[in-house]
């Protein structure tokens, strides 16, 4: 039996518009799973890949809860039940402490923390054992990072959530893991930080130099890498995974890449 096979299995996934949150609806859809995705700009009825492949998909903004519970819903109304929860919707947050106002701090906390937690809420009572919520969080939050420090505690406390939904769960055997991805191509949240550098070209360099692998490799992670890593956590090849953070990160979460002549 395929383990990755999720035919049967219904899943709920935020921020599906594009980047991460798209490949990661594609990805659970191509292997089975009947998928309700929800985003603040949802995808368009004619999208062809959602259509052929069954996705659906409705407006919802993560920090309202009454869209959050449209949502879960929703998706409950296809069998009774959700299997897996992923949290992906995110935003970042560029600047440092005494330049964030009460509003980008809330906004930042509301859509990284807030969301996953009204998410987990609302769909915990639907998951029957052997569900899964995977929750996108950041290398930012296995490490702090200078430029972001906002971001940073977002993502940290959106670990510290996973390990505690985990425990929490643990005896209904609902598994709580957590996905820290490092630089991902092809993002909006990417695209948009390049472009506001000013030299696009030489932060795509900076920001590979900083992950070891992804150096070496000479590019950026795919969305689809990190879609493989949730497909894992959501099926049953992972039914003893549980309260750990997978950093797909091209090693940048261990520390400072060695330079060319240290790796020779």
């Amino acid at each position: 039996m395929n383990a990755n096979s999720l035919s049967g299995k219904t899943a709920v996934v935020t921020g599906t518009t594009s980047g991460i949150g798209r490949a990661v609806a594609i990805m659970l859809a191509n292997n089975g799973a009947k998928v309700f995705g929800g985003d603040i700009a949802p995808a368009t009825d004619d999208d062809p890949t959602f259509t052929d492949l069954n996705i659906t998909t409705t407006n919802c903004d993560v920090t309202a809860e009454q869209d959050v519970i449209g949502l879960v819903e929703m998706a409950a109304g296809h069998s009774g039940n959700i299997d897996i929860l992923v949290n992906n919707a995110g935003v970042g947050m560029v600047k440092q402490i005494p330049d964030v106002s009460e509003e980008d701090w809330d906004f930042c906390m509301g859509v990284n923390v807030k969301g996953p937690f009204l998410c987990s809420k609302h769909a915990i009572s639907y998951m029957s054992a052997g569900g899964s919520i995977i929750n996108i969080s950041s290398n930012a939050g296995l490490l702090p990072r200078a430029h972001d420090p906002v971001y940073s505690t977002s993502k940290g406390a959106l670990i510290a959530l996973t390990r505690s939904l985990a425990l929490c769960h643990s005896p209904d055997q609902i598994r709580v893991n957590a996905v820290c991805p490092g630089p991902v191509g092809e993002t909006a949240m990417m695209d948009q930080g390049l472009q506001e550098t000013g030299n696009p070209a030489a932060a795509y360099q900076a920001t590979i130099a900083a992950s070891p692998i992804a150096r070496a490799a000479g590019r950026m992670i795919h969305v689809d890498e990190i879609a493989a890593a949730v497909l894992y956590l959501a099926g049953d090849a992972a039914l003893m995974v549980t309260g750990t953070s997978i950093a797909i990160d091209g090693g940048k979460s261990m520390g400072v890449p060695p330079t060319p002549s240290e790796s020779d």
